[in-house]
């Protein structure tokens, strides 16, 4: 059996794994998801959780 890390890469190195990698960079360029990150990540990072 492969492992995990084995199973990854044979997938990051498929069409569609790299169709998803080339979007994944794209979303992360993206000056809207980056702030989005950047408030989960301060929320995260305070404990306080907002319900």
């Amino acid at each position: 059996m492969a492992s995990l890390v084995d199973r990854i890469r044979s997938y990051l190195s498929s069409p569609q794994g790299r169709r998803n990698v080339e979007k994944a960079k794209m979303m992360a360029r993206d000056p809207r998801n980056q702030r989005r990150l950047r408030e989960f990540m301060n929320r995260f990072r305070s404990g306080g959780s907002r319900h």
